[in-house]
């Protein structure tokens, strides 16, 4: 009983960390975007915004977020005593997964450098370099839940094969966008 409620607290916070990720790489864009601005003031006061926009959502949501989804995500590996499993056919799914969970961290902590840089007025990435990074989290996403929801091998060859079909049509998506905003 106590497993059930532990996973529904992971997957609540897996949600609500995911919706930070999603939502703070858009905000590098706007304030990516926001730096062509002719006028000094407007361009600083869009920044001001973003900064205190960027801080409250990675403060108070993404991060808080991302170590309650670590605890109980290990919470979950503990009480279903998956790691008895882990290195057996049965639990290779779960092990991929959590490979795929520790470079999702990996990208995590890579939005934070990014803001940590446009918080000092630092810009290193244009806004379409931002727009494909921000499509990795969704990447992410999709291999995980494919990999918790599905679990066999031969599950995981379509998830892995869809996993590149979603990849081409997300580069595909991100050019036409681009296109439609280069004719306005």
């Amino acid at each position: 009983m106590a497993y059930n409620y532990v996973k529904a607290l992971h997957i609540i916070f897996v949600v609500t960390w995911f919706a930070g990720m999603f939502y703070m790489p858009r905000l590098f864009i706007y304030n990516a975007e926001a730096q062509t601005n002719e006028n000094p003031e407007v361009r600083s006061q869009l920044s001001t915004q973003f900064a205190i926009m960027m801080k409250r959502l990675w403060y108070g949501i993404t991060v808080p977020s991302a170590i309650l989804t670590l605890i109980f995500g290990s919470l979950l590996v503990h009480l279903g005593k998956w790691y008895l499993f882990l290195f057996e056919p049965q639990g290779r799914w779960l092990l991929i997964k959590l490979i795929f969970v520790l470079l999702l961290y990996v990208y995590f902590f890579s939005l934070q450098k990014i803001m940590k840089q446009q918080l000092k007025g630092i810009f290193k990435y244009t806004s379409q370099q931002l727009r494909l990074w921000n499509e990795v989290a969704t990447v992410f996403l999709f291999a995980i839940v494919f990999l918790a929801v599905v679990k066999t091998a031969l599950s995981l060859v379509y998830g892995l094969a869809g996993l590149v079909v979603l990849i081409v049509v997300l580069m595909i998506a991100i050019r036409i966008y681009k296109k439609m905003r280069e004719k306005k």
